[in-house]
């Protein structure tokens, strides 16, 4: 008789039936997820662990479980910074330029140390977060040790994820052959590799705001902000309320933000230029819709990151640090 695969008990767990299939803890999501993450599970074991974490709707346990095991495969530098705000960027922009990336700039200039980590181009279609620093001149990282030392030098980096955990990056591509989007695509969120107290996530699905906060809770992260972001990513849609689902001091908070501008919404940017990204930072452009993005979005993570007592004081403070902000030469 052959023995049980020693992944097989965590396939069972999921998959035993509608009566007595339950969750995984937290503790037993780490140890399968180790197990993924050294290539000690069979394609096929997998492909199912996956499709059934996506039936059953993965939660705030299981995602911290997975993530606390692919943060002990990474391969930090001896003497890591230390990072204020963690910012994920895995979404892409489809219908408006990643202004976001404006507004980590911002808080860069200002003192506050951002690390952002994502994806390089797996949609089509699509502009993302390396090709908008690019435009401003700022190149990524090649490995954890590189983004430490741009973190030291400029208080910004942005490092991809082929470099940050190639493993989940294999995982990710799974998509294409299972036909859906998996529970990795969540939990490249929470790798948060320097331990930054605070984390700025966007998402594009409301639901999902709940699951990250429990997540992050559950992960020790102090300060946190989740909202439902232009595209997906941690970016306001000026014209729109936004709420902003987090953590304050460890413990959950909500709160509401009015739009940024009166007008009606403009559907998309005319042109996904991302040349147009240094002209409204240098002030060549002016565009209204843009600039309520930047500011908004550099709103929302003061107040994360706790340098704001009110909104107001959160916008006031953003609109300041736009109106003062350095040449690009001087930006890093």
């Amino acid at each position: 008789m052959t023995a049980e695969h020693p992944f097989a008990p965590f396939i069972r767990i999921l998959g035993k039936g509608p009566s007595l299939s339950r969750d995984l803890t937290e503790a037993e999501m780490a140890e399968a997820a180790a197990m993924i993450m050294a290539g000690a599970v069979e394609p096929v074991q997998l492909g199912a662990f996956l499709c059934l974490l996506r039936i059953r709707s993965e939660t705030p346990g299981e995602i911290a479980g997975f993530a606390r095991a692919a943060r002990a495969t990474l391969h930090l530098p001896d003497d890591p910074p230390s990072v204020d705000l963690d910012w994920p960027c895995y979404a892409g922009k489809q219908r408006r330029l990643p202004w976001f990336v404006l507004s980590a700039l911002l808080l860069a200039q200002s003192g506050v140390r951002v690390f952002l980590h994502g994806l390089d181009g797996h949609t089509p279609g699509r502009v993302w977060a390396p090709d908008a620093l690019a435009a401003l001149g700022i190149a990524p990282a090649g490995s954890l040790g590189e983004a430490a030392a741009q973190l030291h030098s400029r208080n910004l980096a942005y490092l991809p994820l082929d470099h940050l955990c190639p493993r989940l990056r294999d995982l990710m591509a799974f998509r294409s052959l299972l036909g859906l989007r998996s529970p990795v695509h969540t939990i490249v969120r929470h790798l948060n590799p320097f331990d930054a107290p605070c984390q700025v996530m966007g998402v594009a699905h409301p639901l999902y705001r709940g699951l990250h906060q429990g997540a992050a809770r559950l992960l020790g992260v102090r300060q946190f902000a989740v909202f439902k972001g232009d595209g997906g990513e941690a970016e306001r849609v000026p014209e729109k309320p936004c709420l902003v689902t987090g953590l304050a001091a460890g413990e959950p908070t909500e709160e509401t933000w009015a739009p940024v501008l009166a007008e009606p919404r403009r559907e998309a940017d005319t042109a996904l230029d991302v040349a147009l990204l240094p002209r409204l930072w240098s002030g060549t452009l002016r565009d209204p819709v843009a600039e309520a993005a930047v500011v908004g979005t550099a709103a929302v993570a003061l107040r994360a990151i706790g340098r704001a007592d009110s909104q107001d004081d959160a916008e006031a403070q953003a609109m300041a640090l736009w109106q003062d902000r350095w040449p690009l030469a001087l930006a890093g």
